[in-house]
């Protein structure tokens, strides 16, 4: 099933879709991020240049980096990228550095929006999964939204490949882990690698696999 803004319009206002990456990995940051483009250009996407957009993870790794780029760059979307890094995931918890990096991305899209000259009250967030009720405006939430809404699918794929990025970035910082590869998550190469090396500073010194390292278990 393709996605549609059949959700967007049923909610109303202007819709900022938004859906996040990382909340597995044991290590690198938690990102999320939020779009929002008008109706009337979200039909004209869908039938065009967005054609393709879907949820991150039906995509290849080549397709979702292309449709990002497609995304970003077309006129009259506005969007937004944040995260909340190890340290805020091992302070908060990873639900709450969750909920803290989808704030942060929905608060850089409503106050764009409030620039071009939005009310307040007419901004509404459509979050992919469980409520959030967090964010710095009304939202409303949709199982497996990424699979349905194409604001939150595209907001997926921006997510994805942005953390996806950053593993990159660990990788050059942090060699010998393999973040390139697995970004963060715990396979058995990185598990391997945690256990010979020891945790870097990326690494979420409260989930499972690394806190017995430290803890020599």
């Amino acid at each position: 099933m393709a996605v549609t803004v059949e959700n967007e319009r049923a909610l109303g206002g202007l819709v900022i879709g938004v859906d996040e990456a990382g909340r597995g990995p044991l290590a690198g940051g938690v990102f999320a991020a939020a779009v929002h483009v008008p109706f009337a250009l979200a039909d004209k996407l869908l039938a065009g240049a967005w054609q393709g957009v879907d949820d991150s993870k039906k995509l290849t790794e080549r397709r979702r980096a292309a449709l990002a780029e497609v995304i970003k760059a077309t006129e009259g979307c506005v969007w937004a990228v944040a995260s909340a890094s190890p340290a805020e995931i091992d302070r908060l918890n990873i639900l709450r550095a969750t909920h803290l990096a989808m704030a942060r991305a929905v608060g850089e899209v409503r106050d764009a929006l409030l620039k071009g000259g939005a009310a307040a009250d007419n901004i509404r967030a459509l979050v992919d999964g469980l409520p959030v009720n967090s964010l710095p405006c009304a939202s409303a939430n949709l199982v497996k939204g990424d699979a349905k809404s194409l604001m939150i699918a595209a907001a997926s794929i921006l997510a994805k490949t942005t953390r996806d990025s950053d593993c990159e970035r660990m990788e050059a910082v942090y060699p010998g882990y393999g973040f390139a590869k697995h970004k963060g998550y715990p396979t058995a190469e990185h598990l391997k690698a945690l256990a010979a090396l020891g945790p870097c500073p990326e690494h979420r010194m409260s989930f499972g696999p690394v806190a017995q390292m430290e803890l020599g278990i």
